[in-house]
């Protein structure tokens, strides 16, 4: 018999609007007591009483077992999942950016007091790729894991290479239809999928990585000289992050532009979809695909995660557990391709084994080989407007690593 759950809810936005949508009308045996919100003016569709500006009058109820937690602010988010798993109220969280950036603390808290954090809808919408790490992957050794994380930034890059939009146009749809914010740095600049690719990366490796050290680079720079590029050499332009094995016991993380090859299954995904692709020694390569996006994709994944709770499921982080030895390291060296207006630039980066450059008054652009520690030491360089950046796919290994990557590692692009 799964327990009856009473709800707490923290947020009534776009996600919580969904959530509550999908719940409407089921037999789910939870009940949503209160909601809080931050505008008590706003006119709503339920009845006033279900709603407080009160977190205390939430958190304090001992009638509440469960927070669901779908704020923006990631510090509140912090105080309100914090508190929650203090006094043993299990939590769900679609807040990326405050499980990311705490998560270490978070399961501490979970072991101490007893509770459960679940956040499945932080990571790719509708897509169950954290419980799939947690439980198809939990004793695989992963050779990488990649994709598409980001509805927002996809959306944009697919109206720029299906449709000819200019990069402004296809960003005003996405805002308009309430993919991108106003500001919409967070996306287009690739730290709401870095946020994302730490906490896969927790449960795919076991490592709690401080996002501040994961290279994010995004699409905000995107010219028509770089589509122009992609298109002559029959790719489209995705932001990817990846986190891979480069041996046995070494991880590297980034998120970069990346040209895509019609054949890799990331070329297909479009509009506000997500894809994952997951890297596995025995399994081999595998493909989830699904909308990253949305009041009821991400809703779907919240309620998942609520109906879990009902037979007191929790992530196990076995891999962390294990304490396997791995560690992250910016040691590799990638191919890219770097469009830039400075000769310096390409000095300062340090491009070594240059295979293809092109300049005239305009644009210039070379193909080579520059070290992840290079790229996160020139993170400020790399945002400037009259620099754009891809991994085109291809890595150099150390003579030491290609000792000791595998086949199928080096075939993982």
């Amino acid at each position: 018999m799964s327990k009856k759950l009473k709800i707490g809810l923290f947020g009534f936005g776009v996600v919580g609007q969904g959530l509550h949508d999908i719940i409407r009308g089921q037999d789910l045996n939870l009940e949503i007591v209160k909601i809080a919100i931050k505008n008590a003016d706003k006119k709503r569709s339920l009845d006033a009483h279900l709603f407080t500006t009160d977190h205390d009058e939430i958190l304090d109820n001992e009638e509440i077992n469960t927070i669901v937690e779908l704020i923006d602010d990631a510090d509140a988010a912090f105080t309100i999942t914090k508190r929650a798993l203090i006094s043993g109220k299990n939590v769900v969280s679609a807040n990326k950016k405050m499980i990311a950036l705490h998560l270490a603390e978070l399961v501490a808290l979970q072991e101490q007091y007893g509770a459960s954090l679940l956040y499945e809808g932080a990571v790719c919408g509708s897509i169950p790729i954290i419980r799939n790490l947690e439980e198809y992957y939990d004793n695989e050794l992963l050779h990488g894991i990649s994709g598409i994380f980001n509805g927002s930034s996809n959306y944009i890059l697919s109206k720029i290479f299906n449709e000819n939009l200019e990069y402004g146009v296809a960003l005003k749809q996405a805002q308009d239809l309430g993919f991108a914010e106003t500001d919409p740095i967070m996306d287009v600049g690739g730290y709401d999928p870095k946020f994302k690719l730490a906490i896969a990366t927790a449960h795919a490796y076991g490592l709690f990585i401080n996002p501040d050290k994961i290279l994010n680079v995004g699409i905000q720079n995107l010219s028509d000289n770089d589509i122009r590029y992609a298109r002559e050499k029959n790719f489209k332009i995705k932001l990817v992050p990846t986190a891979r094995k480069i041996s046995t016991k070494q991880i590297v993380t980034y998120v970069l532009p990346k040209f895509v090859k019609s054949d890799d299954f990331l070329y297909n995904v479009e509009n506000e979809y997500n894809g994952v692709t997951v890297q596995a020694a025995f399994a081999d390569k595998q493909f989830f695909f699904g909308k990253g996006a949305g009041g009821h994709p991400t809703g779907a994944a919240v309620l998942s995660d609520i109906a879990a709770l009902r037979y007191d499921y929790r992530y196990e982080y076995k891999k962390y557990h294990q304490h396997n030895g791995l560690v992250h390291t910016d040691n590799v060296n990638i191919e890219v391709y770097l469009r830039y207006t400075h000769e310096y630039t390409v000095e300062k980066l340090q491009i070594e084994n240059i295979s293809e450059r092109f300049s005239r008054n305009d644009y210039k652009y070379v193909i080579g080989n520059v070290s992840l520690k290079s790229l996160l030491a020139n993170r400020d360089l790399l945002e400037q407007k009259d620099i754009f950046i891809a991994h085109t796919g291809r890595y150099t290994y150390t003579e030491q690593q290609i000792q000791i990557v595998t086949q199928e590692e080096v075939l993982f692009n």
